[in-house]
């Protein structure tokens, strides 16, 4: 059974670093693309960034395109999101997950892959 378990997050104030944790179990994170999404406050789920092991292919949202990093560690079956000058933009509930990259035209967007269960989502809150 996959299982995924993020840790990392908190409080920070604007311009501060965060680095997110997503533990794999049950599948390999270099057999999938696993992506990162975030939901803020009365907002939709929106995929922010993703990576694919099998030609290494990354996306980014423009929202956080050269301030964050999504990054595997296949010894350790995990994915990062190492997040720099956080704005309190990004306060959200990080999640991750296993995803299909879908794109069409010019743009990408992702689709939560049916067989990875979200992980447990992660607070991540940004002070001015």
């Amino acid at each position: 059974e996959a299982q995924l378990v993020q840790s990392g997050g908190g409080l920070v104030q604007a311009g501060g670093s965060l680095r997110l944790s997503c533990v794999v179990s049950g599948f390999s994170v270099d057999g999938e693309c696993m992506g990162w999404f975030r939901q803020a406050p009365g907002k939709e789920r929106e995929g922010i960034t993703a990576i694919c092991a099998s030609d290494g292919s990354i996306y980014y949202d423009d929202s956080v395109k050269g301030r964050f990093s999504i990054s595997t560690d296949v010894g350790k079956n995990t994915v990062y999101l190492q997040m720099n000058a956080l704005k309190p933009e990004d306060t959200a509930v990080y999640y991750c997950k296993a995803v299909q990259v879908v794109i069409q035209g010019g743009s990408w967007s992702l689709r939560p892959h049916g067989f990875s269960p979200w992980g447990q989502g992660t607070q991540v809150t940004v002070s001015s």
